[in-house]
């Protein structure tokens, strides 16, 4: 028995040595790697600007995690942004290269970094751009370049923006599962897939005017950026006149249909080198190790940075999902830090949960009475996203973020159509008459639905409350803007629901004018584990792959977003304060 036990000992023993050598391995290799990704950029180097992983405003205290590159950890626009402003006084850097093709990222957080690139360049720095396929999106990026290049046999997309949206009625009728649906405001179109086959007028005239607002604004930048008039470039866009290199060319959109081959050789002109010789370029994934340790504002003082992105749960919230959980924390930590300053919230959210949104506008409205708030508007802050941003003193918004609608409404699964096909039949028993107010497996009664409509109309008078408080308007103006319609950041400001048009870097300085500060800091909010971390859990026997990365990658991304739509219309509960319509402009 002794010698058992001995063994076993001995077993563990060499397993927990095992793991710790592996870890400081690890760490050694991290830290090398960061040393050179410090010193060894040479002279005359050339960024190259490659962005295919999904972009995302936050992932989380990168910068601080040593294994970082190692587990392949993702990296936020933030630090995007801040690798292109380093890279503009980096004396080693002398342009980008920008080598994109689908840049999964959205229409605001191109324009951030577009503007970006647009003060990289102003430094007399150059820019090219080069691709085998440009998206839409990939072109409105590509166009602050000095020249663009497309090869000989590729294509160019440029055709005007569009949104495609799915309706179940039918669906709903033939299989007997249906959702419920109380309403308030005649735009509020998230239900109107589940009630009808086909789009409102309402809907269709809030979805022109947004896509009209937001190409309109990117055919401004483009015009600069290629000198081509509007009216040229829509006339461009409604002859598909990039549809082929020629094509793209003649119509100035591109400057030269040429292999890749030969657009190095334009790259190694720009930067005075032989054609024998390689020039020397580097990656955006090894220059944020140098960006993340240079980029940042120092100073005692601080503004706090706090990004709430994705959908609005009540709960505790994590990377994807704003909980009054995780936000509410964060808020009290800036709120409490006596070195912060001012508070500046990024919003990238299409809403959710009413109850989690107003709890978020309270402690946003008591941090207000402590030190400057001002809310910073990513791709979208629409619904529960717009409701939380009008407790902040001030609010930014990008021209093309999409924002506004104020309405809400509730969504309640039924299955009584399918119970009764095949033969179900619930009986309910309660002690009281309301006991059993709702069942799944019966149509939903006049009473039930009068009492829930009475908590969407009480729910909504509170949401119209708070944006004509916090925007210094009356009940009936915040109404005559409301009933659930969606705007862009430059109608948005227009009406007087944002402030001023800016991105991150615009909030932050704002802020830190309004807390009277010149010198100071930047701190982020909230922390997510690092590679390292995950490392840990998984060794303890947690995936760091989760569920829905499983799911899609075994029926893709298309399928997997519809797929999503659906699943999380039958996990709301509550009412809903959220975005009209799931908006996939193309």
């Amino acid at each position: 028995m002794n010698f058992l036990r001995n063994l076993l000992a001995a077993i563990l023993g060499c397993l927990i040595a095992f793991g710790i050598m592996f870890v400081m391995f690890l760490l050694f290799a991290s830290l090398v790697g960061s040393v050179e990704d410090t010193e060894t950029i040479k002279s005359n180097t050339v960024l190259e600007l490659q962005m295919q992983e999904p972009i995302s405003d936050y992932v989380g205290n990168t910068g601080n995690d040593p294994f970082g590159d190692i587990f392949g950890t993702s990296h936020g626009l933030d630090e995007i942004v801040q690798a292109i402003q380093v890279a503009k006084e980096d004396e080693s850097i002398k342009g980008i290269s920008i080598n994109n093709n689908f840049m999964l990222a959205g229409w605001a957080q191109t324009q951030s970094i577009r503007k970006a690139l647009e003060d990289f360049k102003a430094s007399g720095k150059f820019i090219f751009a080069y691709a085998d396929f440009y998206t839409q999106k990939d072109y409105y990026l590509a166009s602050v370049a000095d020249s663009i290049f497309l090869n000989p046999v590729g294509v160019l997309d440029f055709k005007g923006l569009a949104s495609e949206v799915l309706f179940f009625k039918d669906l709903q009728e033939k299989t007997g599962v249906k959702m419920e649906v109380i309403r308030h405001g005649k735009y509020k179109s998230a239900v109107e897939p589940f009630l009808a086959n086909e789009m409102s007028p309402e809907n269709r005239s809030q979805i022109k005017a947004l896509i009209g607002s937001l190409w309109n604004s990117m055919l401004a930048d483009i015009s600069e950026g290629r000198g081509i008039t509007i009216d040229n470039l829509n006339a461009i866009a409604d002859t598909l006149g990039g549809r082929s290199p020629r094509l793209a060319k003649d119509s100035g959109l591109i400057d030269g249909a040429i292999f890749y081959d030969e657009y190095e050789d334009r790259l190694r002109m720009a930067l005075s080198v032989n054609e024998e010789n390689d020039y020397n370029s580097v990656t955006l994934e090894d220059y944020l190790g140098r960006s993340n340790k240079k980029g940042n504002k120092t100073g005692k003082d601080k503004i706090a940075v706090i990004f709430a992105q994705g959908e609005i749960f009540y709960g505790e919230g994590g990377k994807e999902v704003i909980g009054q959980g995780i936000i509410n924390n964060a808020i009290r930590k800036a709120k409490d830090d006596e070195n912060v300053k001012a508070i500046v919230l990024r919003v990238d959210s299409p809403g959710g949960s009413a109850l989690t949104s107003d709890i978020i506008w309270r402690e946003i409205a008591l941090a207000k009475e402590i030190k400057p708030v001002v809310v910073s508007m990513g791709n979208m802050a629409t619904s529960g996203g717009y409701y939380i941003a009008v407790a902040a003193d001030k609010i930014y918004a990008e021209p093309t973020t999409i924002t506004g609608s104020i309405g809400v409404f509730g969504t309640i699964p039924n299955i009584y159509g399918l119970a009764e096909n095949i033969g179900i039949n619930a009986e309910q028993v309660g002690t009281n008459k309301n006991a059993v107010d709702y069942s799944l497996f019966e149509p939903m009664t006049d009473s039930f639905r009068a009492t829930v409509q009475e908590s969407i109309e009480e729910v909504y008078g509170t949401f119209l409350e708070r944006v004509a408080k916090g925007r210094g308007i009356t009940k009936a103006q915040a109404d005559s803007l409301a009933q659930g319609r969606v705007w862009s950041g430059v109608d948005a400001q227009r009406l007087g629901l944002v402030d001023e048009l800016g991105g991150l870097d615009d909030a932050i300085s704002g802020a830190a004018k309004m807390a009277n500060i010149e010198q100071y800091g930047v701190k982020k909010y909230p922390r997510y584990k690092t590679g390292f971390e995950k490392l840990m859990e998984d060794l303890g026997g947690a995936s760091t792959k989760t569920k829905d990365d499983l799911i899609k990658d075994e029926i893709g991304t298309e399928f997997y977003s519809l797929l999503k739509q659906l699943k999380s219309a039958m996990q709301q509960k509550g009412v809903q304060a959220r975005m009209p319509f799931a908006l996939d402009i193309k």
